[in-house]
Protein backbone atom coordinates (compact mmCIF):
# COMPACT_ATOMS: atom_id res chain seq x y z
CA UNK A 1 0.00 0.00 0.00
CA UNK A 2 2.92 2.33 0.69
CA UNK A 3 4.75 1.59 -2.28
CA UNK A 4 0.78 2.50 -4.10
CA UNK A 5 0.78 5.40 -2.57
CA UNK A 6 4.50 6.65 -3.48
CA UNK A 7 3.79 5.95 -7.15
CA UNK A 8 0.63 7.63 -6.82
CA UNK A 9 2.17 10.54 -6.29
CA UNK A 10 5.16 10.05 -8.23
CA UNK A 11 3.10 9.81 -11.37
CA UNK A 12 0.32 12.51 -10.40
CA UNK A 13 3.36 15.29 -9.62
CA UNK A 14 4.97 14.11 -12.89
CA UNK A 15 2.15 14.18 -14.94
CA UNK A 16 1.40 17.35 -13.96
CA UNK A 17 4.60 18.92 -14.36
CA UNK A 18 5.05 17.66 -17.97
CA UNK A 19 1.46 18.62 -19.26
CA UNK A 20 1.97 22.24 -18.21
CA UNK A 21 5.91 22.39 -19.18
CA UNK A 22 4.55 21.03 -22.57
CA UNK A 23 2.10 23.92 -22.47
CA UNK A 24 5.01 26.66 -22.18
CA UNK A 25 5.98 25.12 -25.79
CA UNK A 26 2.40 25.16 -27.05
CA UNK A 27 0.57 28.25 -25.92
CA UNK A 28 3.67 30.78 -27.43
CA UNK A 29 3.57 28.34 -30.87
CA UNK A 30 -0.45 28.76 -31.28
CA UNK A 31 0.33 32.74 -30.71
CA UNK A 32 2.66 32.95 -33.42
CA UNK A 33 0.69 30.58 -35.61
CA UNK A 34 2.93 28.07 -35.65
CA UNK A 35 1.50 24.37 -36.07
CA UNK A 36 1.60 21.75 -33.30
CA UNK A 37 1.44 18.62 -34.74
CA UNK A 38 1.07 16.28 -31.52
CA UNK A 39 0.81 16.88 -27.66
CA UNK A 40 1.94 14.26 -25.69
CA UNK A 41 2.01 13.60 -21.64
CA UNK A 42 4.53 10.32 -21.96
CA UNK A 43 5.86 8.70 -25.20
CA UNK A 44 4.24 7.16 -27.98
CA UNK A 45 6.84 4.81 -29.84
CA UNK A 46 4.58 2.40 -32.17
CA UNK A 47 1.06 2.98 -29.95
CA UNK A 48 -0.34 5.15 -27.48
CA UNK A 49 -2.49 4.32 -24.87
CA UNK A 50 -4.98 7.49 -26.08
CA UNK A 51 -4.95 9.58 -28.64
CA UNK A 52 -7.55 12.17 -30.06
CA UNK A 53 -7.12 14.54 -33.01
CA UNK A 54 -8.86 18.10 -32.54
CA UNK A 55 -7.79 20.79 -35.35
CA UNK A 56 -3.86 20.34 -36.48
CA UNK A 57 -2.83 18.65 -32.92
CA UNK A 58 -3.64 14.90 -31.95
CA UNK A 59 -3.94 14.98 -27.83
CA UNK A 60 -2.45 11.66 -26.54
CA UNK A 61 -1.01 9.91 -23.50
CA UNK A 62 1.98 7.31 -24.68
CA UNK A 63 3.13 4.52 -22.73
CA UNK A 64 6.51 4.85 -21.83
CA UNK A 65 6.89 7.28 -18.65
CA UNK A 66 9.55 8.95 -19.77
CA UNK A 67 8.64 12.19 -20.15
CA UNK A 68 6.21 14.30 -22.42
CA UNK A 69 6.28 16.28 -26.12
CA UNK A 70 4.97 18.52 -28.33
CA UNK A 71 5.94 18.45 -31.92
CA UNK A 72 5.91 21.27 -34.01
CA UNK A 73 5.95 21.75 -37.26
CA UNK A 74 9.27 22.18 -39.06
CA UNK A 75 11.42 21.69 -35.96
CA UNK A 76 14.27 18.93 -35.29
CA UNK A 77 12.82 17.88 -32.22
CA UNK A 78 12.89 14.60 -31.07
CA UNK A 79 10.63 12.72 -33.81
CA UNK A 80 13.91 12.78 -35.89
CA UNK A 81 11.10 14.38 -38.96
CA UNK A 82 14.11 14.64 -41.60
CA UNK A 83 11.49 13.84 -44.16
CA UNK A 84 9.61 17.05 -43.58
CA UNK A 85 12.46 18.73 -42.86
CA UNK A 86 13.99 17.72 -46.80
CA UNK A 87 10.16 19.65 -48.17
CA UNK A 88 10.01 23.73 -48.77
CA UNK A 89 9.27 25.18 -45.38
CA UNK A 90 6.11 26.64 -44.76
CA UNK A 91 4.86 29.82 -43.52
CA UNK A 92 3.18 27.72 -40.53
CA UNK A 93 6.32 25.59 -40.00
CA UNK A 94 9.17 26.79 -36.95
CA UNK A 95 11.74 27.43 -39.08
CA UNK A 96 9.61 29.87 -40.98
CA UNK A 97 9.22 32.05 -37.61
CA UNK A 98 11.36 34.79 -36.90
CA UNK A 99 14.63 33.84 -34.36
CA UNK A 100 12.81 35.82 -31.65
CA UNK A 101 9.86 33.94 -31.84
CA UNK A 102 11.46 30.66 -32.01
CA UNK A 103 13.45 31.40 -29.25
CA UNK A 104 10.14 32.08 -26.91
CA UNK A 105 8.55 29.04 -27.85
CA UNK A 106 11.73 26.57 -27.29
CA UNK A 107 12.14 29.22 -23.17
CA UNK A 108 8.08 28.94 -22.50
CA UNK A 109 8.23 25.48 -21.38
CA UNK A 110 11.57 26.40 -18.69
CA UNK A 111 9.66 29.77 -17.72
CA UNK A 112 6.57 27.21 -16.98
CA UNK A 113 8.74 25.12 -14.89
CA UNK A 114 10.28 28.35 -12.93
CA UNK A 115 6.95 29.66 -12.15
CA UNK A 116 4.62 27.16 -10.91
CA UNK A 117 7.67 26.07 -8.90
CA UNK A 118 7.61 29.71 -7.44
CA UNK A 119 3.96 30.41 -6.97
CA UNK A 120 3.76 26.51 -5.52
CA UNK A 121 6.23 27.87 -2.41
CA UNK A 122 4.42 31.00 -2.48
CA UNK A 123 0.53 29.06 -1.87
CA UNK A 124 1.81 26.58 0.41
CA UNK A 125 3.16 29.08 3.00
CA UNK A 126 0.20 31.09 2.48
CA UNK A 127 -2.00 28.25 3.19
CA UNK A 128 -0.06 25.84 5.35
CA UNK A 129 2.87 28.59 6.64
CA UNK A 130 5.75 26.97 7.95
CA UNK A 131 6.57 24.98 11.16
CA UNK A 132 10.11 24.10 11.97
CA UNK A 133 13.25 23.74 14.85
CA UNK A 134 15.49 26.87 14.32
CA UNK A 135 19.00 25.82 14.63
CA UNK A 136 19.44 28.73 17.63
CA UNK A 137 17.15 26.99 19.93
CA UNK A 138 19.07 23.91 19.83
CA UNK A 139 21.00 25.11 22.80
CA UNK A 140 22.92 22.29 24.03
CA UNK A 141 24.06 21.36 20.86
CA UNK A 142 23.58 18.57 18.41
CA UNK A 143 23.77 14.30 19.05
CA UNK A 144 26.43 12.83 17.30
CA UNK A 145 24.99 9.66 15.58
CA UNK A 146 27.33 8.53 13.14
CA UNK A 147 30.58 7.48 12.56
CA UNK A 148 30.54 10.22 9.25
CA UNK A 149 29.85 13.16 11.87
CA UNK A 150 32.58 12.26 14.06
CA UNK A 151 35.05 12.21 10.61
CA UNK A 152 33.55 15.61 9.91
CA UNK A 153 35.18 16.65 13.14
CA UNK A 154 31.79 17.24 14.82
CA UNK A 155 31.26 16.20 18.75
CA UNK A 156 27.90 15.48 20.54
CA UNK A 157 27.25 18.65 22.39
CA UNK A 158 28.35 20.91 19.26
CA UNK A 159 26.47 23.94 18.34
CA UNK A 160 26.70 24.57 14.46
CA UNK A 161 27.22 28.34 13.57
CA UNK A 162 27.03 28.68 10.22
CA UNK A 163 28.07 26.80 6.80
CA UNK A 164 30.40 28.85 4.06
CA UNK A 165 29.47 31.94 6.25
CA UNK A 166 25.72 31.81 6.25
CA UNK A 167 23.69 31.10 9.85
CA UNK A 168 21.64 28.34 10.04
CA UNK A 169 17.70 29.00 10.20
CA UNK A 170 16.34 25.65 10.30
CA UNK A 171 18.03 22.57 11.90
CA UNK A 172 16.66 20.42 9.37
CA UNK A 173 18.60 22.46 6.46
CA UNK A 174 21.67 21.43 8.28
CA UNK A 175 22.65 18.14 6.35
CA UNK A 176 21.80 19.77 2.92
CA UNK A 177 23.65 23.10 3.80
CA UNK A 178 26.95 20.42 4.52
CA UNK A 179 26.18 18.51 1.13
CA UNK A 180 26.67 22.35 -0.62
CA UNK A 181 29.67 23.79 1.78
CA UNK A 182 32.69 23.97 1.84
CA UNK A 183 33.40 25.17 5.86
CA UNK A 184 31.19 25.38 8.47
CA UNK A 185 31.86 27.04 12.44
CA UNK A 186 30.99 25.38 15.42
CA UNK A 187 30.99 26.44 18.93
CA UNK A 188 32.19 23.78 21.43
CA UNK A 189 33.09 24.76 25.17
CA UNK A 190 32.56 28.19 24.42
CA UNK A 191 34.95 28.32 22.07
CA UNK A 192 34.35 29.32 17.90
CA UNK A 193 36.03 26.77 16.06
CA UNK A 194 36.51 26.10 12.42
CA UNK A 195 36.45 23.35 10.21
CA UNK A 196 36.46 22.22 6.54
CA UNK A 197 34.06 19.89 4.41
CA UNK A 198 36.26 17.19 3.15
CA UNK A 199 35.43 17.07 -0.40
CA UNK A 200 34.85 13.76 -0.71
CA UNK A 201 31.77 14.19 2.08
CA UNK A 202 29.16 13.73 -0.35
CA UNK A 203 30.38 10.23 -1.99
CA UNK A 204 30.33 8.87 2.19
CA UNK A 205 27.34 10.04 2.87
CA UNK A 206 25.66 8.32 -0.27
CA UNK A 207 27.81 5.29 1.14
CA UNK A 208 26.36 5.81 4.42
CA UNK A 209 22.84 5.11 3.00
CA UNK A 210 20.06 5.80 5.10
CA UNK A 211 19.39 7.94 8.12
CA UNK A 212 21.10 11.11 9.56
CA UNK A 213 24.63 11.74 10.89
CA UNK A 214 23.38 14.33 13.48
CA UNK A 215 19.86 15.01 15.41
CA UNK A 216 19.16 17.66 17.78
CA UNK A 217 19.64 16.07 21.48
CA UNK A 218 16.78 14.40 23.03
CA UNK A 219 15.46 12.97 25.93
CA UNK A 220 15.71 9.44 27.14
CA UNK A 221 12.37 8.20 26.68
CA UNK A 222 10.90 4.46 27.11
CA UNK A 223 9.76 3.61 24.04
CA UNK A 224 9.25 -0.11 24.56
CA UNK A 225 11.30 -3.81 25.48
CA UNK A 226 13.35 -5.66 24.08
CA UNK A 227 12.21 -10.01 24.15
CA UNK A 228 15.22 -10.38 26.03
CA UNK A 229 15.04 -7.38 28.51
CA UNK A 230 15.74 -8.44 32.09
CA UNK A 231 13.56 -5.61 32.96
CA UNK A 232 10.28 -5.88 31.22
CA UNK A 233 8.99 -6.63 35.09
CA UNK A 234 10.61 -3.96 36.88
CA UNK A 235 7.82 -1.28 36.48
CA UNK A 236 9.31 0.89 33.69
CA UNK A 237 6.39 1.82 31.79
CA UNK A 238 6.34 3.19 27.72
CA UNK A 239 6.86 6.65 27.82
CA UNK A 240 8.55 6.92 31.33
CA UNK A 241 11.10 10.07 30.55
CA UNK A 242 14.56 8.82 32.56
CA UNK A 243 15.78 11.78 34.41
CA UNK A 244 18.92 10.54 36.36
CA UNK A 245 20.59 7.28 37.00
CA UNK A 246 21.79 5.96 40.45
CA UNK A 247 20.87 10.19 41.35
CA UNK A 248 23.19 11.35 38.52
CA UNK A 249 21.10 13.68 36.35
CA UNK A 250 20.24 13.18 32.49
CA UNK A 251 18.26 15.75 30.60
CA UNK A 252 19.70 13.67 27.53
CA UNK A 253 19.76 9.60 26.28
CA UNK A 254 23.41 10.54 24.90
CA UNK A 255 24.37 11.12 28.58
CA UNK A 256 23.00 7.86 29.38
CA UNK A 257 25.14 5.53 27.89
CA UNK A 258 28.38 7.17 29.28
CA UNK A 259 26.98 6.56 32.88
CA UNK A 260 25.74 3.50 32.14
CA UNK A 261 28.83 2.07 31.02
CA UNK A 262 30.06 2.21 34.69
CA UNK A 263 27.40 -0.29 35.69
CA UNK A 264 27.91 -3.58 33.52
CA UNK A 265 25.85 -6.93 35.00
CA UNK A 266 24.88 -4.73 37.74
CA UNK A 267 21.93 -3.15 39.00
CA UNK A 268 21.31 1.05 38.89
CA UNK A 269 18.31 3.11 40.24
CA UNK A 270 16.79 5.11 37.62
CA UNK A 271 14.79 8.13 38.49
CA UNK A 272 11.79 8.04 36.28
CA UNK A 273 9.52 10.93 35.21
CA UNK A 274 5.86 9.54 34.62
CA UNK A 275 2.72 12.78 34.07
CA UNK A 276 3.53 14.92 36.81
CA UNK A 277 5.13 12.57 39.41
CA UNK A 278 8.46 11.34 39.63
CA UNK A 279 10.13 7.40 41.36
CA UNK A 280 12.82 5.59 41.37
CA UNK A 281 13.12 2.02 39.98
CA UNK A 282 15.66 -0.49 40.05
CA UNK A 283 16.91 -2.28 36.92
CA UNK A 284 19.78 -4.97 36.47
CA UNK A 285 22.19 -3.96 33.04
CA UNK A 286 23.21 -6.70 30.69
CA UNK A 287 26.98 -7.36 30.08
CA UNK A 288 26.52 -4.60 27.63
CA UNK A 289 25.21 -2.33 30.13
CA UNK A 290 22.06 -1.97 28.04
CA UNK A 291 18.99 -1.96 29.95
CA UNK A 292 17.04 -3.87 27.05
CA UNK A 293 14.79 -0.76 26.10
CA UNK A 294 13.48 0.90 23.12
CA UNK A 295 13.95 4.97 22.46
CA UNK A 296 10.61 6.43 22.11
CA UNK A 297 9.22 9.93 21.71
CA UNK A 298 7.62 12.78 23.01
CA UNK A 299 4.96 15.10 21.44
CA UNK A 300 6.00 18.33 20.46
CA UNK A 301 4.07 19.88 23.11
CA UNK A 302 6.02 18.60 25.67
CA UNK A 303 9.29 18.83 24.53
CA UNK A 304 8.66 22.42 25.09
CA UNK A 305 6.58 22.30 28.16
CA UNK A 306 9.66 20.66 29.61
CA UNK A 307 12.07 22.68 28.00
CA UNK A 308 13.75 20.59 25.44
CA UNK A 309 12.73 22.39 22.06
CA UNK A 310 10.35 25.06 20.86
CA UNK A 311 9.53 25.17 17.43
CA UNK A 312 8.68 28.20 15.20
CA UNK A 313 5.67 28.42 13.41
CA UNK A 314 4.59 30.91 11.16
CA UNK A 315 1.77 32.01 9.29
CA UNK A 316 1.41 34.18 6.36
CA UNK A 317 -0.67 36.48 4.44
CA UNK A 318 -0.78 36.60 0.95
CA UNK A 319 1.29 39.82 0.66
CA UNK A 320 3.92 38.05 3.03
CA UNK A 321 3.88 34.77 1.66
CA UNK A 322 5.16 36.05 -2.33
CA UNK A 323 8.41 37.26 -0.75
CA UNK A 324 9.02 34.63 1.39
CA UNK A 325 7.71 31.91 -1.34
CA UNK A 326 9.92 33.68 -3.44
CA UNK A 327 13.13 33.30 -1.41
CA UNK A 328 12.10 29.84 -0.95
CA UNK A 329 12.11 29.17 -4.91
CA UNK A 330 15.41 31.08 -5.31
CA UNK A 331 17.20 29.02 -2.37
CA UNK A 332 15.94 25.66 -4.17
CA UNK A 333 17.45 26.74 -7.45
CA UNK A 334 20.90 28.11 -6.08
CA UNK A 335 21.16 25.07 -3.46
CA UNK A 336 20.50 22.85 -6.43
CA UNK A 337 22.65 24.01 -8.86
CA UNK A 338 25.96 23.88 -6.00
CA UNK A 339 24.41 20.13 -5.85
CA UNK A 340 25.09 19.86 -10.05
CA UNK A 341 28.34 21.76 -9.74
CA UNK A 342 29.45 18.99 -7.28
CA UNK A 343 27.94 16.09 -9.12
CA UNK A 344 30.19 16.99 -12.58
CA UNK A 345 33.36 17.15 -9.84
CA UNK A 346 34.72 13.48 -9.62
CA UNK A 347 36.56 14.00 -6.60
CA UNK A 348 33.31 14.68 -4.66
CA UNK A 349 31.63 11.28 -5.12
CA UNK A 350 28.45 13.13 -5.95
CA UNK A 351 28.12 11.19 -8.98
CA UNK A 352 27.29 8.09 -7.06
CA UNK A 353 24.41 9.51 -5.76
CA UNK A 354 22.47 10.13 -9.15
CA UNK A 355 18.97 8.73 -9.06
CA UNK A 356 16.83 7.85 -11.46
CA UNK A 357 13.34 7.46 -11.11
CA UNK A 358 12.49 5.37 -8.23
CA UNK A 359 14.81 7.59 -6.42
CA UNK A 360 12.72 10.59 -7.31
CA UNK A 361 9.40 8.54 -6.51
CA UNK A 362 11.42 7.34 -3.30
CA UNK A 363 11.22 11.18 -1.82
CA UNK A 364 7.23 10.90 -1.87
CA UNK A 365 6.04 10.01 1.53
CA UNK A 366 4.19 6.58 2.46
CA UNK A 367 1.22 8.01 3.38
CA UNK A 368 -0.68 10.78 1.29
CA UNK A 369 0.03 14.52 2.14
CA UNK A 370 -0.93 17.27 0.38
CA UNK A 371 1.37 19.68 2.36
CA UNK A 372 4.39 16.75 0.78
CA UNK A 373 3.26 16.59 -2.31
CA UNK A 374 2.86 20.48 -3.56
CA UNK A 375 6.55 20.79 -2.05
CA UNK A 376 7.90 18.20 -3.62
CA UNK A 377 6.27 18.85 -7.28
CA UNK A 378 7.67 23.04 -6.35
CA UNK A 379 11.12 21.41 -6.19
CA UNK A 380 10.79 18.80 -9.37
CA UNK A 381 9.41 21.89 -11.28
CA UNK A 382 12.51 24.07 -10.48
CA UNK A 383 14.59 20.85 -10.82
CA UNK A 384 12.98 20.30 -14.53
CA UNK A 385 13.18 24.08 -15.47
CA UNK A 386 16.74 24.20 -15.21
CA UNK A 387 17.87 20.55 -16.52
CA UNK A 388 15.89 21.58 -19.68
CA UNK A 389 18.43 24.79 -19.39
CA UNK A 390 21.28 22.95 -19.52
CA UNK A 391 23.00 23.73 -23.15
CA UNK A 392 22.85 20.20 -24.29
CA UNK A 393 21.42 19.35 -27.84
CA UNK A 394 17.62 17.92 -27.52
CA UNK A 395 17.23 19.80 -24.41
CA UNK A 396 15.68 23.06 -24.42
CA UNK A 397 18.85 24.27 -23.66
CA UNK A 398 20.19 23.28 -26.96
CA UNK A 399 17.62 24.49 -28.79
CA UNK A 400 18.17 28.32 -27.11
CA UNK A 401 22.03 28.15 -27.43
CA UNK A 402 21.62 27.48 -31.39
CA UNK A 403 18.97 30.56 -31.87
CA UNK A 404 21.12 32.82 -29.88
CA UNK A 405 23.96 32.30 -32.10
CA UNK A 406 21.86 32.94 -35.08
CA UNK A 407 20.65 36.10 -33.63
CA UNK A 408 24.18 37.18 -32.83
CA UNK A 409 26.09 36.19 -35.81
CA UNK A 410 23.30 36.51 -38.15
CA UNK A 411 23.83 32.57 -39.21
CA UNK A 412 21.83 30.21 -38.98
CA UNK A 413 22.75 26.63 -38.25
CA UNK A 414 22.28 23.86 -41.04
CA UNK A 415 19.65 21.57 -40.79
CA UNK A 416 22.08 18.89 -40.77
CA UNK A 417 23.78 20.45 -38.08
CA UNK A 418 20.53 20.73 -36.14
CA UNK A 419 19.81 16.86 -36.99
CA UNK A 420 23.38 15.57 -35.86
CA UNK A 421 23.53 17.68 -32.89
CA UNK A 422 20.19 16.61 -32.01
CA UNK A 423 21.39 12.80 -32.10
CA UNK A 424 24.36 13.62 -30.06
CA UNK A 425 22.15 14.65 -27.42
CA UNK A 426 19.37 12.57 -27.37
CA UNK A 427 22.75 10.13 -26.89
CA UNK A 428 23.99 11.45 -23.88
CA UNK A 429 20.69 12.11 -22.48
CA UNK A 430 20.05 8.48 -22.16
CA UNK A 431 23.38 7.51 -21.33
CA UNK A 432 22.75 9.91 -18.06
CA UNK A 433 19.48 8.48 -17.96
CA UNK A 434 20.81 4.50 -17.88
CA UNK A 435 23.40 5.70 -15.49
CA UNK A 436 21.14 7.16 -12.45
CA UNK A 437 18.70 4.22 -13.13
CA UNK A 438 21.38 2.09 -12.59
CA UNK A 439 22.74 3.84 -9.62
CA UNK A 440 19.00 2.87 -8.14
CA UNK A 441 19.00 -0.87 -9.51
CA UNK A 442 22.71 -0.90 -7.31
CA UNK A 443 21.05 0.79 -4.26
CA UNK A 444 18.21 -1.78 -4.29
CA UNK A 445 20.49 -4.33 -3.61
CA UNK A 446 23.44 -2.78 -0.96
Amino acid sequence: MEIFIKASQFILSLSLLIVLHELGHFIPAKLFKTRVEKFYLFFDYKFSLFKKKFGDTVYGIGWIPLGGYVKISGMIDESMDTEQMSQPAQPWEFRSKPAWQRLIIMLGGVIVNFVLGFAIYILILFTWGESYLPNDNVKDGIWVTDSLGIELGLETGDKILSIDGNKIKAFSSLTGEFVNGSNFVIERNGQTIEKEIPVDFISKLISKGKGPFILPRIPFVIGGFSETSANIESGLQVKDLIVAINDTPIKYFDEAGTILSNYKNETVTLSVKRKDSEEKIAVTLDENSKIGVGLGTLPTEDMERLGYYKLETKTYTLAEAIPAGTAKGYKTLTDYIKQLKKVFNPETGAYKGLGGFISIGSIFPSTWSWQAFWSITAFLSIMLGFMNLLPIPALDGGHVVFTLYEMITGRKPSDKFLEYAQITGFVILMALLLFANANDVVKLFD
